[in-house]
């Protein structure tokens, strides 16, 4: 029996362009992940990335978006994942429970701009890289592992997206997945550090490593070919079985908020409880949120102290939600972490972790929230999300998201319309240089 890495190496190779349909999907991702980095630029993570990264990684013929900066693939995709991943607005998909447009949209963009490929081949590259690194979260059993990090498996997905851009045969495009597996990030503090960070889930440097795994790969080095073959670590039936059958990117889930996905089932009922009662803030005695048991790893401060604590805060981010409308959290701002009214609220919110939810991670991540106002409790259930492929977005929503999201800069709106239609115009195998020359030519 040929081992996983051989296996998925095969059915990437057979593949001249993935169907209409994965296209499609490929489409939303690639628009949403680009408004998501237009906004994440000028973060701190952002401008850090940008900063450095010539230093570390020299120049070379790949973009930097939204600005006129080119480095080599690896560097210009990590600072590019960077953007796409640093606001936690970035898509995810719940068989991994993570973020894979984040790593495989810069990855692909940065191996394209080179070779000038179509359009049809740019999102089916997309649609390759989603489906394999989903396929390889979604083979463990998540609910034993201690973090469901990005970084410890988008690398894949990069490194076969790739793989097929580049054309290396089926036992380097192999090698080279299995070097990124076996190189990936540790992510040794998540599950017990209760300090916000920049790293997060370490998505930029597993983008840049997948990579650079590809172009290891092709120049002779090799890796475990057998590491996703141990059944009682990896199912066997998820990872490779129906390869092609069914395509991963269809069910992608798209943010409303710029959160960690577990609190926007309760970021939702929390909300539409207030409009529903007609009350005011200051009417409210108590916030009562019970989820599933995960969602209550997270630290959850009250009164974080960064911008990457407070989106791993349901109690923090529901207040702002509460408070200042959802439209503060698209993107959640810096100053929000002063907001004394905000702060007030956060701090009479409860959460709980409810047996009625045992069992529902990761294929749903749901939440009931209890207003009491004035001593009368009232309560909603949220079982999926706006965003959800059981509760979509539609395209008018995900190109109001993006529209939102570039209003702010770097894009003037003219560049961001032409990124837009650069978007929408690779459904129809449009060639690929307008999307960058929109991109990186600022305005």
């Amino acid at each position: 029996m040929p081992n996983a890495f051989s296996r998925i190496a095969a059915f990437t190779r057979s593949i001249t362009k993935v169907p209409s349909e994965q296209r499609d999907a490929a489409c939303r991702t690639l628009l949403d992940t680009l408004g998501v980095a237009a906004s994440g630029a000028g973060t701190s993570a952002g401008l850090a990335s940008l900063d450095v990264a010539h230093e570390i990684w020299g120049s070379g013929s790949s973009s930097i978006w939204f600005s006129t900066k080119r480095l080599t693939p690896s560097g210009a995709a990590f600072v590019n994942s960077t953007f796409a991943s640093s606001l936690d607005l970035d898509d995810g998909h719940r068989a991994a429970a993570g973020h894979p447009a984040a790593a495989i949209v810069p990855a692909v963009l940065a191996l394209s701009e080179s070779q000038e490929i179509s359009g049809h081949k740019m999102l089916s590259a997309i649609a390759i890289g989603y489906e394999v690194a989903v396929r390889a979260a979604a083979s463990r059993d998540i609910n034993e592992l201690r973090t469901t990090d990005t970084g410890l498996w988008c690398g894949y997905g990069v490194a076969a997206a790739a793989g097929w851009l580049m054309q290396l045969p089926e036992d380097v495009a192999a090698h080279a997945m299995a070097i990124a597996g076996q190189t990936a990030t540790g992510q040794f503090g998540t599950g017990w550090t209760r300090l916000g960070h920049t790293v997060k889930e370490g998505i930029p440097w597993a983008t840049a490593n997948g990579l650079q795994s590809a172009f290891l790969a092709a120049a002779g080095h090799t890796g475990p070919l057998d590491m996703l073959d141990e059944e009682s670590l990896y199912d066997q039936r998820v990872l490779v079985s129906g390869l092609g059958d069914g395509w991963a990117i269809e069910h992608a889930y798209f943010k409303r908020y710029s959160c960690c996905r577990w609190a926007h089932a309760a970021i939702d009922a929390a909300v539409q409880l207030k409009e529903r009662l007609g009350v005011s803030v200051l009417e409210i005695d108590e916030v009562v949120i019970e989820t599933f048991t995960r969602a209550l790893s997270l630290p959850n401060q009250a009164a974080p102290d960064s911008s990457e604590a407070a989106q791993y805060s349901i109690p923090f981010c529901t207040s702002v939600a509460l408070v200042r409308g959802a439209a503060a959290l698209m993107p959640l701002k810096h100053e929000s972490l002063g907001d004394e009214e905000v702060l007030a609220l956060a701090s009479k919110i409860r959460l709980v972790a409810s047996p009625l939810y045992a069992g529902s991670f990761p294929a749903t991540t749901p939440a009931k929230v209890t207003l009491t106002v004035r001593g009368r409790p009232v309560t909603l259930e949220i079982v999926h999300p706006k965003g959800e492929p059981g509760n979509p977005m539609s395209d008018e929503e995900l190109n109001a998201k993006f529209a939102v999201l570039t209003s702010r800069g770097p894009l003037s709106q003219t560049q961001s319309k032409a990124v837009a239609d650069a978007v929408h115009a690779l459904l129809d195998d449009a060639p690929t240089r307008p999307l960058f020359h929109a991109l990186c030519n600022p305005s």
